[in-house]
């Protein structure tokens, strides 16, 4: 993945002050998507960053979305999410992926106090605009609700109105912690896009069927390996 592949977000999206805090935390790309080095060998990498360049063009272009915060303190992938329009949070505190996300919704707190805030996986590369924009809409206020992804065990999704503390427990069986931690699980089945997070070859497969953004396209074309069928995808 080069400067070159990277299409900026259009003006009018960047533009937005209102809408929704979006976080979208980014691993160092040196220990991303580990379990899909089988499938894309040396361009493990570059995969991982496609994923996350198409999530976040995807993101500030739904409507609903006001900014879109990355946490990333990778030397590649920060500079070129940031050159699509979204503020680049690093000085990541350590401790994972949770502790990374509150880091990030202090900064969009600063940013925009009286903005809803949610956090969004980085690894959604079929995600469409108005599918989010859905996901959002159907947020309750005042509170806390989220998104299981598609086998129904993680979360891709976690959202809270003003005031409320977002309190991520992503990672694992997330979904079962959220709902115990008081998040309202929002029964939504039209918006796959959204719940089609990436993790494995089988995963891969079925977010192509769904269509992925034009990174991870490109990528995808190049390694040229056959996936699992889409039939055996959840």
């Amino acid at each position: 993945m080069t400067q070159h592949t990277v299409r900026p977000v259009s003006p009018a999206a960047r533009g937005r002050s209102s809408g929704w805090s979006l976080i979208v935390p980014v691993k160092a790309l040196a220990r991303a998507k580990t379990r899909l080095g089988e499938y894309a060998g040396e361009q493990r990498a570059e995969l991982a960053l496609a994923f996350a360049l198409d999530t976040v063009t995807a993101a500030l272009n739904c409507p609903a979305v006001g900014r879109v915060l990355v946490v990333c303190d990778d030397p590649l992938a920060g500079p070129l999410l940031a050159r699509l329009g979204a503020v680049l949070v690093t000085d990541e505190p350590g401790g994972g992926l949770n502790p990374a996300l509150a880091h990030g919704a202090a900064r969009a707190r600063v940013l925009a106090p009286d903005a809803p805030l949610a956090a969004l996986s980085a690894d959604l590369p079929a995600l469409r605009p108005d599918e989010l924009a859905r996901v959002l809409a159907s947020v309750p206020a005042p509170g806390r609700a989220f998104l299981a992804d598609s086998p129904g065990i993680g979360t891709t999704l976690l959202a809270c109105s003003p005031g409320h503390p977002l309190e991520p427990a992503f990672g694992g069986a997330s979904r079962a912690r959220h709902t115990a931690g008081g998040a309202l699980e929002l029964a939504l089945l039209d918006v796959p896009s959204v719940r089609r997070d990436v993790d494995t070859a089988a995963d891969l497969a079925e977010a192509l069927r769904l269509g992925v953004g034009r990174c991870t396209a490109a990528v995808a074309a190049v390694l040229g390996s056959e996936l699992p069928a889409v039939g055996g995808a959840v």
